[in-house]
């Protein structure tokens, strides 16, 4: 330690460091082509991350923040520690640990440079140490790993609370986080304040020991009667029996065995020689147990899209003037024709060559008479059907960047009608209907994406019959059955329409297991060479992994970095060590002639290519608002230039599978990911298309990973688990992937669904059909609707009461009414029975509020207005009588400003920050980098 800091001081002064209130991967995509200057030094939340390096790279950096609007704040430093500036010692400090003898460690340690538990021979390791001093403190990861190791209490031990307030950001369930020591405090009052902290928040102290030798007594409550409040904690009611689940077949298997099979029957179920000693029969029924305990997980997992017809959709017909916005007035004209025979009024908006932007659509549509003209009844989209490249950036298509592109200008003019978007051949509705253009379902994917972030203007998706390379426009069945939607689909918004008949979308349990070991030496076994793409991730190692002990004789590993990318060395070693050859290629598969010059190389191995796993994929966090073209491309190509390109330079090839890993983004859509959930539904497409055309092809999608995978980062694995998708554990995640293989499955999806929480937060902005048909969602749906009393995606309705009422009111009343709502919202918030506790002019901080609680309140006023407002909402205004204005302007921004009050300091409406919405609810972000700088205490 006193090397490492002598090391650091010797270097020359310069440098900065700067605490930013935006997400890590924000920042990343700032510092590219800046590797040398600039990097993140610390992550120490999800939106609070460290920038450190030379002056002008910092910021030029910064600078683009604050245009953004994030938050920035120098810190108090002599060199900008943990960035390129520190590469000068690296050489001096790894002679000085080469001298070091190292002890493996007798207790686990969570490394704040990985994030993760660190294994003994990382923490004995030189190159761990060097890399200590070069890259960036995880601190947030390291948080998020003990929570998820099943950590319940943290404790600061230092002079202040500063990590206290960090961690509570990144831990926001309630698990209790106390500072042992305060700067505003004694140490003995400090100390015992953190007591009471763990002993309210149920962790055992003796206090026994803490309290001997300093004359501690018990004493007798007051006689006098307290306030007629209540405070004691009242356990809920144990549920009502309910019927029991199912048993598991394999279990219900097994038992028949044991009563009526005989010994022999047993010894053959367990895999056993009849007459097997009773050792053995032991030890084999342990293994069957944990077998078929692991394989109901498994099968609770496993879920599947199907198509299913609706016949009983009202004959309604869509009227009022309608926004028909196509590539072309051809494409358009028998979609005109529909609207016009029916008594609508098509406004056609054609889009003149592939690569218009935001600003060119609303151009058009304002041309048209969206905003002046009369209202608008609906927007019915036909780009999606226009697959030529984007002129800016090749592998795009145009259609994808186009439907962007007019979601976002119907947002920026204020349109609010309902926008549908319809696709041909881009689903696969039956054996005799296949996927035929692929490409087009990455609207799907955008589509469903859009549904979460803007629901109150999203209509929905149909898909019509593929007309083939003619042409033809639908026939007059199919179009009057599409127009019956369009004029009334009761909620309705994935269908699938031709000439016999309409189907809607839903999503259903896959069959579950019955045999009872799964070792009948059937199903899909590697050999040869498997090619991983994304091998070096965390996904594609442990799918390296199982190929390996499961029989393949060549892996080839790729990444854009390749042997460079972050543990491929280790990895390799690894799988080396089990017998397996491996390969580790910098490929980046979205360059077509670098992906064929990798698999010229594998032509002439003695272990042919039999596999493929494509694994390779970005994330992504923003807004469909705020997402750019380049970043569109960006992610899309990722998923989508890579699986083209494998299925076209592999098409001759006889694999015996090709696996795409794709997300359950792409099949029910995820806010601030429209561009992922885009590329994911395209992979499903493609394997649909690859087997109507007789190829190998299965497309998983994935809930997030525990230890990695693009759900790793921000804090985004808790918010996902108290949202209802927990993270699979990696081992059981494979075990689904060989069951998906053995099964020989087109499509699967693969996600550990707590449907209480999942259903009610999915549909909180509107109903999904999609999960209308699974018995979990529908039980969850009705319980929320019995203990709330408010259907699932009412709260546009309520909100327009709301909003209908403060207009028949005066401006005081308004402002009163407004006033009324927060001070209720806010003691639910706090568990008080009344509204007295919650004084309109204290500030919320003395008023009790945390991060946690002011979260809370941001989505309970959320739901009562309908208004998408930021996780800082309580601190951006931070008394109820402020929130109360802020509110108003939103809701009545022509005539807030009649109610005399300040105006100053408005951030509160439709707009949010697009890294608090995409990754986590985020705590107050002023107050979390004070707390960074020790400024302030939690």
């Amino acid at each position: 330690v006193a090397a490492r800091g002598r090391l650091m001081q010797e270097l020359p002064s310069g440098g900065v460091m700067v605490a930013v209130g935006a997400a890590e991967s924000e920042v990343l995509g700032l510092l590219v082509g800046m590797d040398s200057e600039v990097g993140v030094a610390a992550v120490n939340g999800p939106s609070s991350v460290v920038v450190s390096g030379a002056v002008e790279a910092v910021s030029e950096v910064v600078s683009k923040l604050s245009a953004r609007g994030r938050r920035t704040k120098a810190l108090s430093v002599s060199h900008a520690f943990h960035s390129p500036l520190m590469d000068p010692v690296l050489g001096g400090f790894r002679k000085v640990v080469e001298a070091v003898s190292f002890g493996a460690p007798r207790l686990p340690v969570v490394s704040a440079l990985t994030g993760a538990v660190a294994s003994a021979g990382e923490l004995c390791s030189v190159d761990y140490w060097v890399r200590h001093v070069r890259e960036a403190v995880r601190f947030a990861d390291v948080v998020e790993t003990l929570a998820g190791e099943g950590v319940g209490a943290f404790l600061e031990v230092g002079p202040g609370g500063v990590l206290t307030g960090l961690a509570a950001a990144v831990v926001e369930d309630g698990r209790a986080v106390v500072p042992v020591l305060r700067g505003d405090r004694s140490e003995e009052t400090a100390v015992l304040t953190a007591l009471a902290g763990f002993h309210v928040r149920g962790t055992p102290v003796d206090w026994t020991a803490v309290l001997a030798g300093r004359g501690a007594r018990r004493v007798d409550l007051p006689t006098y009667p307290f306030q007629r409040e209540r405070y004691w904690l009242t356990a809920e009611p144990a549920p009502a029996a309910t019927t029991p689940p199912a048993a598991d077949p394999a279990e219900t298997e097994f038992w028949d065995t044991v009563e009526n099979g005989g010994p022999e029957a047993l010894a053959e179920r367990l895999g056993l020689a009849a007459g097997a000693p009773l050792e053995s029969v032991f030890e084999a029924l342990a293994a069957w147990r944990r077998d078929s305990r692991d394989r109901a997980t498994v099968d609770g997992w496993r879920y599947r899209a199907l198509w299913q017809p609706r016949t009983d959709l009202p004959a309604a017909a869509p009227t009022g003037s309608w926004l028909l916005v196509a590539p072309d007035a051809a494409t358009a004209e028998p979609y005109a024709r529909m609207l016009r025979d029916r008594g609508g009024d098509p406004l056609l908006v054609t889009v003149p060559g592939p690569g218009a932007d935001r600003e060119a659509l609303a151009a058009l549509l304002r041309d048209a008479g969206a905003v002046d003209g009369v209202p608008v009844a609906g927007v019915l989209s036909l780009l999606a059907v226009d697959e030529r490249d984007h002129p800016l950036h090749p592998g795009l298509p145009s259609g994808l960047a186009a439907t962007v592109a007019l979601v976002q200008a119907l947002g920026d003019l204020g349109v609010g009608a309902p926008l549908w978007c319809l696709t041909a051949g881009a689903v696969a509705v039956s054996a005799s209907r296949p996927v035929t253009r692929p490409l087009q379902a990455l609207v799907w994917g955008l589509g469903r994406a859009v549904a979460l972030e803007a629901p109150d203007r999203w209509g929905g998706l149909i898909d019509l019959p593929d007309p083939g390379a003619g042409g033809s426009a639908p026939d007059e069945r199919t179009l009057a059955r599409l127009a019956a939607i369009l004029g009334g689909a009761e909620g309705e918004d994935q269908l699938a329409v031709g000439a016999s008949g309409t189907l809607v979308r839903r999503l259903a349990r896959m069959a579950r297991t019955t045999a009872a070991t799964g070792t009948d030496g059937g199903g899909w076994k590697p050999r040869g060479t498997v090619l991983i793409t994304g091998g070096t991730g965390s996904l594609g190692g442990h799918t390296a992994r199982w190929l390996a002990a499961a029989g393949a004789e060549h892996l080839v590993l790729t990444s854009r970095r390749g042997e460079d990318a972050p543990g491929a060395a280790e990895l390799a070693a690894e799988l080396k060590e089990s017998g397996v050859r491996v390969t580790v290629a910098a490929c980046d598969v979205a360059d077509r002639e670098a992906l064929a010059a990798l698999l010229g190389t594998l032509s002439g191995d003695p272990a042919p290519l039999t596999a493929v796993v494509h694994a390779a994929g970005l994330p992504q966090f923003t807004t469909v608002a705020q997402t750019t073209p380049g970043e569109l491309a960006a992610v899309v190509s990722a998923k989508v230039a890579g699986a083209v390109h494998l299925d076209e330079l592999l098409a001759d090839h006889d694999l015996d599978a090709f696996v795409l890993f794709s997300s359950v983004s792409g099949v029910w859509g995820s806010g601030s990911q429209a561009a992922y959930s885009a590329g994911n539904a395209f992979l499903d497409a493609l394997a649909e298309h690859r087997r109507s055309r007789g190829l190998a092809a299965s497309a998983v999608a994935w809930g997030p990973w525990a230890e990695g995978g693009m759900a790793a980062d921000g804090g985004a694995q808790e918010y996902l688990r108290r949202s209802g998708l927990p993270s699979l554990s990696p081992a059981l995640a494979v075990s689904a992937l060989r069951l998906a293989l053995d099964r020989d499955e087109t499509a699967v999806v693969v996600a550990d669904v707590d449907w209480p929480r999942f259903a009610p937060s999915f549909t909180i902005g509107r109903p999904s059909p999609l999960l209308a048909d699974l018995p979990e969602a529908r039980a969850a749906l009705a319980a929320t609707i019995e203990a709330d009393g408010v259907t699932p995606g009412a709260g546009a309705t309520a909100a327009a009461d709301l909003v209908r009422e403060l207009a028949a009111l005066g401006p005081e009343d308004r402002h009163d009414l407004l006033l009324d709502l927060v001070r209720k919202e806010a003691a639910a918030a706090l568990g008080h029975p009344a509204t007295d506790a919650v004084e309109p002019d204290r500030a919320f901080r003395d008023l009790g509020f945390d991060s946690l609680t002011a979260v809370e309140l941001r989505n309970r006023l959320g739901a009562a207005t309908a208004l998408k407002l930021p996780a800082t909402t309580v601190f951006d205004h931070p008394t109820p009588s402020a929130l109360a204005d802020a509110l108003l302007r939103a809701l009545l921004p022509a005539d807030a400003d009649d109610t005399g009050k300040d105006t100053a300091g408005d951030d509160t409406g439709t707009d949010t920050d697009t890294e608090t919405e995409s990754a986590i609810a985020d705590m107050d972000l002023d107050h979390l980098i004070e707390l960074a700088l020790g400024d302030s205490e939690a």
